[in-house]
Order: structure tokens, then sequence, then C-alpha cells
């Protein structure tokens, strides 16, 4: 798989979990994924919650969030992500730490969303995307230490 393909997947599935699955020709994790991000989406609320934060209303996102759902979403969307990322028996070492970091990140800003952060309620979209951008931050970081230390 050439980068450029590899790349479109990933954007495929940042779209929506699954659809990166199908381009590889994994059907049966692509189906599974979609039906899985459709039943976590509904539950949780997520498009309205995400609609709600754009126009500002977080409160309302907060009071709208169903929690119970909205916490499987970060793993389930990172893995999503990861999954159309990797290539099996390809050798690249530690590729799931940053998604692994920002999946975790991510939940622990759903688990803060409620709470004021330096004066502000940032919500259950806009803490946990800023947790995602950390988490993949600090896993990419992990993942160059990791493999300096295991060439040492």
């Amino acid at each position: 798989m050439t980068k450029s393909e590899q790349i479109e997947k990933v954007l495929w599935s940042i779209a929506l979990p699954g659809f990166g699955q199908l381009l590889k020709k994994h059907y049966l994790t692509g189906v599974i994924l979609i039906a899985a991000e459709l039943l976590i989406n509904v539950n949780a609320h997520l498009n309205e919650i995400i609609m709600l934060s754009f126009l500002g209303e977080i409160e309302e996102a907060v009071r709208t969030a169903n929690y119970q759902w909205l916490l499987f979403y970060p793993c389930f969307y990172m893995f999503g992500i990861w999954d159309a990322y990797r290539i099996p028996g390809s050798g690249r070492g530690f590729s799931f730490t940053a998604s692994v970091m920002a999946a975790y990140c991510a939940t622990v800003g759903v688990f803060y969303s409620k709470n004021r952060i330096f004066g502000v309620v940032w919500g259950p979209v806009w803490l946990p995307m800023i947790g995602c951008f950390v988490g993949l931050a600090a896993g990419l970081l992990l993942q160059q230490v990791l493999k300096r230390w295991r060439k040492s």
C-alpha cells in the first residue's frame, strides 16, 4: 500500500470509522465498525452535541450527552483510524502508541467535560478533542522513545 493510499484510508476513517476498512477490502470489519458507529452515535446523541458545541451551547451539549455511550466513542474512533492505517506484517513497531494515547486522553477529556477547567466548561466535544491532540503528541513522542530504546 502506497503512502497516499494509506493516507486516503485514514482520512476516510476519520470521516466515518469503517470506511477505511472497506477501502482495504476488509468488509466484515468495515461493516461492523460502521454499525457500531451508528449505534454509539445515536445512543450518545453525538451529532446533536457536536451541533450544540459548534453553536456555542456547551451547557446544553453537556445536558444532552449520554455519557454512558459517549465514553465508548474515543477508543472506538481511534481504533478505527489505527486499523485503517496499519499494515499487518509491515514491521512498523509501536505504530499503535499514538492512537492508544489519543484514545486514552480523549476518554479522560470526556470524564472531565462537565467540569470547569481554567474557568470554562469545555463540554463533551472540545475537551475530548483537546485531549486527543495532546494524546497524539504524547503517543508520537512515546513511539520515538520506544523505537530508540528497542535499538539500544
